[in-house]
């Protein structure tokens, strides 16, 4: 039987569904015929008052509604999640908010980050490929135990992958980069390097992923904080 939660959390959105928000998503590049118009601020307390529980949040994917796949990150239990289904959500992504907002709620929480990090990373999908560095970028950012050669490998990553020209690969990429870079002083010389060889390439989508991130990580504000942190 259809378990009643879900129906019940579809009729919530509705009831705080605006027109206006939905119609704003076009202007961020997010699709709306699936969605409803939901502020995001009213899904994450939806989520606080369902709690987490992993089947749920499998139904609630299931619905294809793009309010309900969200809510969907912060309900799902990420000891649970699986490697499979990370697979199968990545390659039904249709637009940049719905992956990042998995990867950087849910899957940085899960066991198989380092593993799909590495096999996204040449992935022919756009938004698995992004998936792939939008989550490195999740880690770098919130997994304080992760280590610094982990994110060594994954400029290696960047670096290769900074060629793709296609619009949100190129700005996953450019995430991660800055990302990595803005950890400690040693990975922001690494990124550094990085960027500054991509900023001096002929081709239009590394020169623009390094000199992005050249403006944040040599910034005065990102030395300061980083330098505060070594101490």
């Amino acid at each position: 039987m259809p378990d009643p939660r879900v129906a019940g959390a579809l009729r919530w959105l509705e009831k705080h569904a605006s027109k206006a928000v939905r119609d704003g998503m076009l202007r961020y590049a997010i699709p709306n015929d699936d969605a409803l118009g939901v502020r995001m601020g009213d899904i994450q307390k939806l989520a606080k008052q369902l709690g987490r529980d992993h089947a749920l949040a499998l139904a609630l994917w299931k619905t294809g509604v793009y309010e309900a796949r969200m809510l969907s990150a912060y309900v799902d239990e990420p000891a649970r999640v699986t490697a499979a289904q990370m697979d199968a959500q990545a390659r039904a992504f249709d637009n940049w908010a719905i992956c990042d907002t998995l990867c950087f709620v849910l899957w940085v929480r899960t066991p198989h980050a380092s593993s799909k990090i590495r096999r996204w990373a040449t992935h022919r999908g756009e938004f698995v490929k992004r998936a792939s560095f939008a989550l490195l970028a999740s880690v770098a950012l919130r997994d304080e135990h992760a280590r610094d050669a982990d994110f060594l490998r994954g400029l290696k990553l960047v670096e290769k992958a900074a060629a793709d020209e296609r619009n949100f690969v190129k700005k996953g990429v450019n995430w991660a980069l800055r990302g990595i870079g803005s950890r400690n002083l040693a990975l922001n010389a690494a990124a550094l390097a990085v960027a500054d060889r991509l900023a001096r390439s002929a081709d239009p989508a590394p020169r623009w992923v390094g000199k992005d991130a050249l403006r944040q990580l040599r910034s005065p504000a990102t030395r300061r904080r980083l330098a505060a942190r070594a101490r």
